[in-house]
């Protein structure tokens, strides 16, 4: 991603994801908290990161676990680093993209929290069994699509959104919905951050790693670069895609 080397050129079609993982490989831990601040220790050079690509998206693809951790949030850039509002603003009217960028949203089930504030106006794909739990509870801004299936393809979704325009994706989770990006060949780019921390592990923590409930069979990404703030390491990777 040309941004991230200091220009403000974007490829046209980019799907790019963004975590914090600590040393042991954890991005998400167990309870209603959001995990990301946990495992980056509150650093502000992960939250500016994190503010950075979003600038840089169309839309931010998240599931519905990260969403319901995550209350009272809005996954614009500013909302997390808003020391930055002004620069994260000139860069969205630089690039021609619009003023925020789209949240879409993944809920198979339909458990959602209809009145959180960032319902209003994104746009939330479900199943016919998440259509009857949110049946009327929805505002009238959030547009709802509707899937002939038991479960979501991140694959189908991809589709309906770049059928509208919204080329350049990033996904911040979970790590559920990231392994099915990546088995299905879905991911461009990778921004890591590496944290300096270890939580430990043990059975049925709840605790979850980079990708999760996917086998996908050593797939490789190749690094493009490594940056450093104190102790922490930001590492952007690229998918590897098979030649024939």
């Amino acid at each position: 991603m040309a941004i991230y080397q200091g220009t403000l050129a974007l490829p046209k079609a980019w799907l790019f994801a963004n975590f914090v993982a600590s040393l042991d490989g954890l991005v998400a831990l167990p309870g209603d908290t959001e995990s990301g601040q946990i495992i980056s220790g509150k650093s502000a050079a992960d939250r500016f990161v994190m503010g950075m690509l979003r600038t840089c998206a169309d839309a931010v693809l998240l599931g519905a676990g990260t969403f319901r951790k995550s209350a009272g949030h809005l996954w614009q850039p500013a909302r997390i680093y808003p020391p930055a509002a002004a620069l994260f603003a000139e860069a969205r009217r630089e690039l021609g993209l619009q003023p925020q960028p789209l949240l879409v949203l993944l809920s198979g089930s339909g458990d959602l929290d209809p009145n959180e504030p960032a319902i209003r106006g994104a746009w939330l794909f479900t199943t016919e069994q998440g259509e009857a739990k949110l049946q009327g509870k929805l505002p009238s801004s959030t547009r709802l699509t509707v899937l002939d299936s038991e479960r979501i393809h991140p694959k189908d979704v991809l589709e309906a959104m770049r059928s509208e325009g919204l080329s350049r994706v990033l996904t911040e989770g979970g790590p559920s919905l990231f392994a099915d990006l990546v088995r299905q060949g879905l991911v461009d780019e990778l921004f890591l951050t590496s944290s300096p921390a270890l939580f430990g592990r043990f059975p049925n923590d709840g605790r979850k790693s980079l990708t999760e409930g996917a086998d996908l069979a050593g797939v490789r990404f190749e690094l493009n670069s490594v940056r450093r703030h104190g102790s922490l390491l930001f590492l952007s990777y690229a998918f590897i895609r098979h030649r024939i």
